[in-house]
């Protein structure tokens, strides 16, 4: 049985690596530096998402705050208010989901952050909220014609993609402000 496992685990590792592989590279770079600069001037940086999306926005989240940028996510227990000194940035791969769409809508009308979509689909809703888009353009439930194919169940490859994005971004961060990597423990938790 372990042979068998062993064959098939090798061979699917090799699946979502070149998966991601293809899914990162696919990112522009234009859009990474319009991001970058974004969460560089911004006072406070929010994520919005929902269900696995939201998990690979918070570890960003977290890993910004690691950084010292002032990084929350909306509908922690702690979140400060928005302001339009802030960013706001929508993780939904279809641009559609109603919470992401719905928050994304609010923070435009009311309080007029600035706002962008990491995600797969350049046409849908989030189009006519945010300011500019980051497209991963890998597989989302719309099956889009300029998608990304992926093996992996549903839309496990734009989760996966965000995540390891945000920790690109993190590393271009650390670059940028030249911060001393063993430094960045003092913002770590350490009460565990």
């Amino acid at each position: 049985m372990t042979d068998g496992v062993s064959k098939r685990y090798d061979k699917h590792k090799k699946i979502v690596l070149s998966e991601l592989e293809q899914s990162l590279s696919a990112i522009s770079v234009e859009q990474v530096e319009c991001l970058l600069h974004e969460i560089l001037n911004a006072r406070k940086v929010f994520f919005i998402g929902v269900g696995r999306v939201l998990l690979s926005a918070k570890a960003i989240c977290k890993r910004l705050a690691h950084l010292g940028i002032d990084s929350h996510y909306v509908g922690e227990i702690t979140e400060p208010a928005i302001t339009d000194k802030d960013l706001l940035i929508v993780c939904s791969g279809s641009g559609e989901t109603i919470f992401p769409l719905n928050i994304a809508k609010k923070a435009r009308e009311k309080f007029g952050c600035k706002i962008v979509h990491i995600g797969s689909n350049p046409k849908g809703e989030m189009k006519n909220i945010c300011d500019f888009m980051v497209r991963i353009p890998v597989r989302t439930k719309l099956y889009l014609a300029d998608e990304i194919e992926s093996q992996q169940p549903m839309t496990s490859l734009f989760e996966q993609s965000l995540l390891l994005f945000g920790d690109i971004l993190a590393m271009l961060i650390i670059e940028h402000k030249n911060l001393d990597l063993s430094t960045l423990w003092e913002f770590h938790a350490n009460l565990e």
